[in-house]
């Protein structure tokens, strides 16, 4: 009986020293030299994450995921200014320029939307504003299409270019191949819209049209589209305006941009 209960004591020891020496090795407080190699690991990772998300349209990861990754890194580089990096993705949004197409400088800079995934986030975004502006103000919560961003440019009511967000200061004309989009307005009907303005939204493949082009790729032995937000924007960067016309895009507008708008509430401008 006492032969069991030491046998039992030294058991339980040894137990006790295996899962505090792992702990130890993988909970112990991060060195510097730890907090770089990290940083440098996510730094790599999103760069490859992001090239394969916005120039191959074929993501690896979940938007999730990559957002858990960034924010991992925005943190750990915040904690350590030291490791500043101004190429580091946290400095950039991603880019989806194409050197087969014309860039076009945008005329007001075009950047990515942020996520949140917590109601203490939106309210440290709301204390944000109120820090920037003693103005009163009231927030337009609208639903988030998952396509791939497009800015229109119209002067006396026709469209002149349609340029993608690339990295946000210069994008790809597209315009031939917009163009092909049946639910975009090559001339504006009715009165009282600008001179010039921009629209701003997204190019999106409906899911129908999307398991319909999978069907047809798997028949030909090629490789399905992850989701329809990629297969929009592989569509998009076509060079040939007779496939995106086949592909039935669609899109969903959300923001006017420009000098002489209708009124000065964003909600307002979208209902005229």
């Amino acid at each position: 009986f006492y032969r069991m209960i030491i046998k039992s004591s030294v058991f339980s020891l040894s137990c006790f020293l295996s899962l505090f020496l792992y702990f130890s090795a993988n909970f112990s407080p991060m060195t510097k030299e730890n907090i770089q190699k990290r940083i440098e690991e996510l730094r790599q990772q999103l760069d490859e994450h992001n090239y394969n998300y916005y120039v191959l349209s074929q993501p690896a990861i979940s938007d999730f995921e990559f957002d858990m990754l960034l924010k991992e890194l925005e943190k750990l580089e915040k904690e350590n200014p030291e490791f500043f990096d101004a190429n580091s993705p946290t400095q950039r949004v991603g880019s989806d320029l194409n050197k087969e197409f014309d860039q076009v400088r945008h005329q007001y800079p075009m950047l990515s939307l942020s996520n949140s995934y917590s109601e203490e986030e939106l309210r440290d975004f709301d204390q944000k504003i109120r820090k920037l502006t003693d103005q009163s103000f009231e927030y337009v919560c609208e639903l988030k299409y998952d396509g791939t961003s497009i800015s229109l440019q119209y002067k006396n009511g026709l469209l002149q270019r349609a340029i993608t967000r690339g990295d946000g200061t210069f994008g790809d004309n597209v315009t031939a191949n917009v163009k092909t989009i049946r639910s975009i307005p090559l001339k504006l009907k009715g009165t009282g819209y600008p001179e010039e303005f921009e629209v701003r939204g997204e190019i999106l493949l409906p899911f129908a049209e999307f398991d319909r082009i999978n069907r047809e790729r798997e028949e030909l032995g090629e490789a399905p589209f992850a989701n329809p937000r990629n297969a929009a924007s592989g569509t998009l960067k076509s060079q040939k305006s007779s496939v995106v016309a086949e592909r039935k895009l669609d899109a969903y507008f959300y923001y006017l941009l420009g000098e002489n708008l209708p009124n000065d509430g964003h909600y307002e401008n979208i209902q005229e």
